[in-house]
Order: structure tokens, then sequence, then C-alpha cells
């Protein structure tokens, strides 16, 4: 998979394959990061990439010409690397607090690609006949960033940690959001710290009750902390008998404060 950047601060990736999920892709070959510094498409000794918006207003406005032909470079080198099988499996998102919020579905998505080209705005925003040269626009979250660099890098890890070999299989199965709850408690030694145990039915080696106790708490856990993804979810028989159970013997289940 080739994921590319499109930015004007390509400083703030220079730390990026520090990290050992990211590192290991790389080396598995899973992954090769591209990020691209849109100055280099900018015309003039001074490489301008902004200007000042029509109509007046604070600020400046991130200029179409460098990112469109930054856009159009990467997309002719990700073709020549994938060809045009590889092009079919092509998305280019731009990071904006204004596109759909990012989850872990959308990773999953996103990981089954050939090329992801990722565009970071800056200033006060974007020439809006950029956007049409995008599939779709990415946020992750309701608040507001100095520019899209910090945005693409959470994409770019809860990706990469996705790609094969990058983790046991099991450790991306079994997490939070990944079947719209979240992730159950999880304890390691000692047993026994500070007068507080852990939960005897983990010590027991019956799988299957840690199974059901694993899926209760995990019921237990997105009903208390995110009663809009508990809102979401569609109850199995057995997870409403889990439920019914807690309810009826409170003093079985964990709190996570």
């Amino acid at each position: 998979m080739l994921i590319s950047v499109l930015t004007i601060m390509p400083e703030l990736f220079a730390d990026l394959l520090n990290s050992p999920v990211l590192a290991r892709a790389v080396r598995k070959g899973e992954l090769e990061l591209e990020i691209v510094d849109i100055r280099d498409y900018a015309p003039g000794s001074f490489r301008h990439i902004d200007d000042s918006p029509f109509g007046g207003g604070a600020g400046m406005v991130m200029r179409c010409q460098p990112v469109l032909d930054a856009l159009r470079s990467c997309r002719a080198r990700g073709k020549e690397v994938y060809g045009q099988e590889g092009a079919s499996r092509r998305r280019t998102v731009i990071m904006s607090p204004a596109g759909t919020p990012y989850t872990q579905e959308k990773a999953r998505a996103f990981s089954g690609l050939s090329h992801l080209i990722l565009i970071c705005g800056h200033y006060e925003g974007m020439d809006a006949r950029i956007y049409s040269h995008a599939d779709e626009q990415v946020s992750i979250g309701d608040y507001i960033l100095t520019g899209g660099e910090p945005a693409a890098r959470v994409v770019i890890d809860s990706i990469a940690r996705l790609l094969p070999g990058s983790l046991r299989d099991a450790s991306t199965r079994e997490e939070s959001f990944e079947n719209g709850l979240l992730e159950y408690p999880q304890y390691t030694q000692p047993a026994v710290y500070e007068g507080e145990a852990v939960p005897e039915v983990l010590r027991s080696g019956n799988h299957e009750k840690i199974r059901r106790w694993r899926l209760q708490q995990s019921l237990l856990l997105t009903r208390k902390m995110r009663p809009d993804l508990f809102a979401a979810h569609v109850l199995t028989a057995e997870e409403e008998e889990l439920l019914a159970e807690a309810d009826r013997e409170p003093d079985n289940t964990v709190s996570v404060e």
C-alpha cells in the first residue's frame, strides 16, 4: 500500500517511522510512505502557495495550482507503481473539520486500498475548487487544528496497524469499535495489588466463562462510557441475557471510571 501525504509542512512527518508498528509495516513491504511538499509545485523563487481570499476576510487561502499539480503528480506515480488496477483502488482524501467522522470502519476500508492520498489543508482553508478533485473529506473530531497534518498522522497510524504482519491478527479483531462496542477491561500480574484483585473468572481457566464475561463487560462499558455507540448497537439474544444478568447482580461488574 502507498500512502501519499500532500503538505506544506513535511517536517511534521519526519519522525513518523520511529513508530515500531509503522516501521514494521514498511520493512515487510506492506506500506510505503510518500511525503510530498506542496511548495515544490509552486512557481517562482518564493514558491507562494497561499493568497488573500476573494471578497475579503481574515487569513490566507491555499491556492489551487500547487495543490492540484502535486495531486496529479502523486496519482501518476501511484499508477506507475500499481498500474491501472491500482488506480481503481486509489482514494484521495482531504483532512477537514467539515468531513465525515473518521471511524474504525473507515480505517479498515482505507487499509484495503492500493493508494491513499491525504491532502492537508492549512491557513484559513483551501480554494474551494480543490475539493472536487478529491473523493471525500474526513474529520478526526469536532475541533480545529492548525493544519491537516496531525489528523493525517492519526489516519496513517490507524491504517498501518491493520496491515498484514504489523500486529497479531487477534490484537486488531478484539479491539474497541471493531464490533461496535468498547473493549473489555484487561489485567495482568500481580493478581492482587493494593487490595484490588483481578476478577476470579479471569483466573479460572474456563475459556467459555471468560468469553462471556468479556462480552458482558464490553456491553457494560459501552453503555456507561459511550451511550451513543450502545444505542446504535443491535443486541443479540446472548448480549441481552448478559446485560440482564449483570443488572441483577451489579456486584459482579467492573467499574471503569
